[in-house]
């Protein structure tokens, strides 16, 4: 993802230093020396941030930063001056400043981490603004852009389109059910059933009936003809959440289904032909269960063509600003209020957070914060205690 900078300042050669140090970091640079210059390239969409000095040749910065804190998506604006004013520094903080730094910078380490936070913000801003611009209230799977998670998607599109068996691994919490519907979206088969089987919640003694059906007389109640959800499945996908809980009996007979694609009924006498692609979910180490006897590793194998295992959270914080856009869009719109972001100590404790609970811990938190947020932005004391207690 790239970002532009806009350089505000009057003394070319700062501007030059500036402009240098940033290119290294492969931003697109842009520079301005007075505040008419600097409102055109505002204008034209060329700055994603703002490096701003205080005194400039036709009027004080702070002027272009109370104009910059009036727009819908503004820019992060970061002061820089040579004048070491506490109340000016107050002043520019109050009025929306993400950082206040005095020249000269010998050093870049604050500026670098200050623009760190600024590209945060900005990362958080699109995602508002895309979504926003959709006609869909929920889009639902939010890949970021790190590069665990491109090659996530990457290998999630390559499976699709092959209609070949996925198996979803990863901690709970981060999004593999909505991986297994991204599938579903992306494949040939977007347009058949999906049908969702909650493996734990089938009760041992019904499990072979519900997934395979039954025919009348097959026992006691079976009064009619009941088509099992493997066959309502036929054509689309099978997706099989929990896996790890189904019995080893049962995973006999679905290994046999997805062998040979035919399956019996409960009571039946002819084979009935399937067409289903399979999507499992586990967040259990099947492997430690085959080591257990409590999985077959034959059936392991078959589900396995496509093995994708979805990261943690805290594996992949640089996209944790895209889905708190995602997520404060979503809740804000929900309750009929006007929230346009978090601030940035708010984001700074977000992005410290080691998220345990991943990317449902995060949505929690942010449904949380806009419950209790009166103001446009999300602050510091909005966020859940236990978010807090680690900034």
């Amino acid at each position: 993802m790239s970002f532009s900078v806009l350089i505000v300042e009057d003394d070319a050669s700062f501007r030059h230093t500036l402009h240098t140090y940033l290119e290294k970091k492969e931003y697109e640079v842009f520079e301005a020396d007075t505040l008419e210059k600097a409102r055109e390239h505002i204008k034209k969409g060329e700055a994603d941030i703002i490096l701003l000095d205080e005194g400039l040749p036709d009027g004080s910065g702070m002027l272009l930063l109370e104009e910059t804190m009036r727009m819908p998506f503004h820019p992060p604006v970061i002061i820089i001056t040579g004048h070491a004013d506490v109340e000016l520094a107050v002043s520019a903080m109050k009025i929306g400043a993400l950082d206040f730094l005095l020249k000269p910078l010998k050093k870049f380490d604050s500026l670098e981490q200050t623009l760190t936070k600024a590209t945060d913000m900005v990362s958080m801003q699109r995602e508002l603004a895309h979504v926003h611009k959709s006609q869909f209230d929920d889009l639902d799977f939010v890949i970021g852009h790190s590069p665990i998670m491109q090659e996530l998607y990457q290998n999630a599109q390559r499976a699709a389109q092959a209609c070949v068996s996925v198996l979803i691994t990863g901690e709970t919490g981060t999004g593999k059910d909505v991986l297994a519907k991204a599938i579903h979206k992306m494949g040939p088969r977007a347009g058949k059933m999906m049908v969702d089987i909650n493996c734990p919640a089938i009760q041992d003694t019904v499990i072979e009936s519900e997934l395979f059906g039954y025919e009348p007389g097959a026992f006691t109640s079976a009064v009619e003809r009941k088509h099992g959800l493997i066959e309502l499945a036929d054509g689309g996908i099978l997706l099989l959440d929990e896996i790890a809980s189904m019995k080893i009996e049962s995973q006999v007979k679905l290994l046999r289904v997805l062998q040979e694609r035919t399956l019996w009924r409960v009571g039946g006498k002819v084979p009935i032909k399937v067409d289903v692609q399979v999507i499992a979910i586990s967040n259990r180490n099947l492997r430690a269960l085959i080591e257990a006897g409590q999985f077959r590793d034959d059936l392991y194998y078959r589900l396995k063509v496509v093995d994708l295992e979805v990261p943690p959270l805290r594996k992949h914080k640089e996209d944790i600003p895209e889905l708190i856009g995602r997520f404060v869009d979503r809740y804000s719109r929900h309750a009929g209020l006007n929230i346009t972001g978090v601030t940035p100590r708010a984001m700074e404790a977000l992005m410290a957070y080691d998220w345990p609970g991943n990317i449902r811990e995060l949505e929690f938190s942010i449904s949380r914060a806009v419950t209790f947020c009166d103001d446009e932005l999300i602050d510091l004391p909005h966020l859940p205690k236990d978010v807090i207690d680690h900034s």
